[in-house]
């Protein structure tokens, strides 16, 4: 059984008015696939309100509860695609709140967070099948990264296309320049002309499957690859 104990009071590194900006514009470059439902659990409003202003986001539809006392019956309502979680809510057992959920929300993803991380906690979240374990505090980006790869990896957000042409053509240059290929010597190696290879690295061109296929020749990489960067990126 786990131990309850007083949660400190903590703050994250940076105020929301200079952080939520910088969040909307990395969630700006994804597109929904339609309403995403998000659950915010959390004993601390503050904390609830923190985060739900920093993932706030057309298409997001974020509630919030601080009431362990309502957890169970609120639970079993409205159904959610991602629920951001507390591992420490006074008067429960954290294994008690995972067992809800997977009864409960079983098509629900779960991101843990915790001031207290431990191996026992991990292990226990890890046996639940959450999507990923946090301390706090925690940075912005990793907020971010971990909430953008849960609905992506769902189906649920999907790269626009000006953004998927950019990460492409990031990708393409610095691994050309990695290998030290001048533009003239890719264009030589892909039968494309410089122009073209220009525009696509410049994320100003889509490139065609052919096209991808002659460069990741090039660069000796599959073209598998090169979409499985992005993803990671």
């Amino acid at each position: 059984m786990s131990t309850l104990v007083e949660k400190p009071a903590y703050s994250f590194q940076k105020p929301v008015s200079r952080i939520a900006p910088a969040l909307q514009m990395g969630l700006s470059e994804f597109k929904t696939s339609g309403e995403i439902r998000l659950l915010i659990l959390d004993d601390d409003p503050q904390t609830c309100h923190l985060i739900q202003a920093l993932l706030s986001n057309h298409g997001f539809v974020i509630d919030t509860l601080s009431d362990p006392s309502q957890v169970e019956g609120w639970l079993k309502g409205q159904q959610y695609h991602l629920i951001i979680m507390d591992y420490v809510l006074p008067g429960l057992e954290a294994e008690t709140v995972l067992k809800w959920i997977n009864e409960y929300q079983p098509e629900s993803s779960v991101i843990v967070v915790t001031a207290y991380p431990t191996v026992e906690s991990a292990l226990n979240c890890l046996r639940a099948r959450t999507y990923d374990y946090l301390t706090k505090p925690f940075q912005v980006d990793q907020l971010r990264s971990l909430v953008i790869r849960c609905l992506e990896s769902k189906g649920l957000l999907r790269m626009t296309e000006e953004a998927l042409r950019e990460s492409l053509g990031n990708l393409i240059r610095d691994k050309r320049k990695g290998m030290k290929l001048t533009l003239q010597q890719m264009s030589d190696k892909t039968g494309v002309s410089l122009g073209y290879l220009s525009q696509i690295e410049l994320g100003k061109n889509s490139a065609s499957i052919e096209t991808l296929y002659r460069i990741c020749l090039a660069l000796g990489m599959k073209m598998s690859d090169l979409f499985q960067s992005i993803q990671r990126n």
